[in-house]
């Protein structure tokens, strides 16, 4: 069996043809979703990105991993001490590792374990190529060395490429060259010039007038950047960026999906298209921005065209990205190891069972400290530290009339707010006593000052 699976830093899956968006950002993703199954409720467990990847090939909650954060404590994953052998059980329990003892060869062409000191991140991969650029590295750079590491091991029967792009990540730096075939396109409907006003009374980090202050002090060096959002169609600014910088990176994805068809193996080879969190496109006022556990950082999308498997299909379930792992062992006809938290939807994949969790709960510790439960249609944010961002202690939000969390409903439907809680603290009894571990990475978090980006606004 051959797998590529596509990482595609900060991308929302609105933003994607495939899920509905209304500009042509994604037409080379959108054609390997005719013939996948499409998740449209897929959630990252901690956010966001050093936590999300270590939850995805760790398999396990950042509860669990102590690795919450970007900084700190909370940025290491717990050791296993005395009962350490001579080797490590991550090396043989992520999720490379698992597939690396069926014989297959796995390999990531990534800069992220170097970006974050992540090093843990490589443990099971047989191979790791690191193009040098810690994150800012555009698609133009990543591609040669996926192509030629697609026609080395073409003729090879079974292998795992994790291949990640960044080019959503802020800052969005798509080539001046590329120009912007979006400027002629209205942006999102729902960022109205009321919306607009009201997010520009807003204070605090991610705001607008935060991001101004960020092109001006980090951002300058980007042209793409260099425009301050004072008026409602500035806004086209950073809309326009991000979709530029999607639309970028999926030409290269074209250009990869070109070869495999070339190298006579496009059909027979899995691709997984997937992100490590969202990004904020003025969910609860915040641009640009990853830095908290609601819809728009950690509802991510999910793509799978898997040899055998049903084509356009749509699943509404609620799953983690930590699922996938239980979900390719169950698909590959092994058995995933015992430490893992996630639960198999391959059943998803290849009959269209519904396979969804009841509920969520998804973390954020490295911009604010917080907890959220996503169910049926609520929302419930709960903030233990609210990184200079003014958040009240809880919000509740309808995602069905509300998907981009403008209306806080947390005081008058405080019987929703209760149930949510209830499902928070069934979920944390769970996690505290399935680890030998009797502390909570959030608090240490707290415990050390607070998470660790806001503790860079504050100074």
């Amino acid at each position: 069996m051959r797998i590529l699976y596509l990482d595609l830093d900060s991308l929302r899956p609105d933003h994607l043809g495939c899920y509905g968006y209304h500009r042509a950002t994604s037409p080379h993703i959108d054609r390997i979703a005719e013939e996948s199954v499409r998740f449209t409720n897929y959630y990252c467990s901690d956010a966001p990105c050093m936590p999300s990847r270590t939850a995805l090939m760790s398999g396990k909650f950042g509860i669990h991993t102590g690795v919450v954060g970007h900084g700190g404590t909370a940025a290491d994953m717990r050791r296993e001490g005395a009962e350490r052998g001579f080797g490590d059980r991550l090396a043989t329990e992520s999720l490379p590792g698992v597939l690396r003892k069926l014989g297959m060869k796995t390999a990531s062409i990534s800069t992220f374990a170097e970006r974050h000191s992540v090093w843990t991140f490589n443990a099971g991969f047989n191979e790791v190529l690191n193009v040098g650029g810690k994150g800012g590295e555009s698609a133009e750079e990543v591609l040669p060395v996926a192509l030629k590491w697609l026609e080395d091991n073409a003729k090879s029967e079974d292998w795992f490429l994790h291949l990640n792009f960044w080019d959503p990540h802020t800052p969005y730096r798509a080539p001046d060259d590329f120009g912007n075939p979006f400027a002629n396109e209205p942006m999102p409907a729902w960022l109205t010039e009321d919306v607009f006003q009201n997010h520009m009374l807003k204070e605090g980090q991610h705001s607008i007038q935060d991001m101004n202050k960020l092109a001006r002090s980090h951002y300058y060096k980007h042209s793409r950047h260099d425009k301050m959002i004072e008026e409602h169609n500035d806004l086209r600014t950073l809309i326009d960026n991000y979709d530029c910088a999607i639309q970028y990176m999926d030409e290269h994805i074209g250009k990869v999906i070109q070869t495999l068809d070339r190298l006579g193996i496009l059909e027979e080879t899995a691709i997984i298209i997937s992100a490590d969190h969202g990004e904020n496109m003025g969910e609860l006022g915040i641009y640009s921005e990853h830095g908290t556990a609601d819809q728009g950082t950690c509802r991510i999308p999910m793509i799978i065209r898997w040899p055998g498997g049903l084509q356009g299909s749509v699943d509404e379930g609620l799953h983690y990205q930590l699922d996938l792992a239980p979900t390719l062992a169950s698909l590959l006809q092994t058995s995933k190891p015992d430490s893992w938290d996630g639960l198999s939807y391959a059943e998803s994949i290849t009959q269209g069972t519904d396979t969804g969790r009841p509920y969520l709960v998804v973390s954020q510790c490295a911009h604010v400290c917080q907890r959220s439960v996503r169910f049926e249609k609520w929302l419930y944010i709960r903030t233990y530290h609210d990184g200079y961002h003014g958040f009240p202690r809880e919000m509740l939000f309808d995602l069905d009339n509300d998907p981009y969390e403008q209306y806080n409903l947390a005081e008058e439907r405080s019987d929703i707010c209760k149930q949510a809680i209830y499902l928070l603290n069934e979920w944390h009894d769970s996690m505290m006593l399935s680890m030998k571990d009797d502390t909570d990475p959030l608090w240490t978090v707290m415990k050390e000052g607070g998470p660790y980006h806001a503790k860079e606004y504050k100074q």
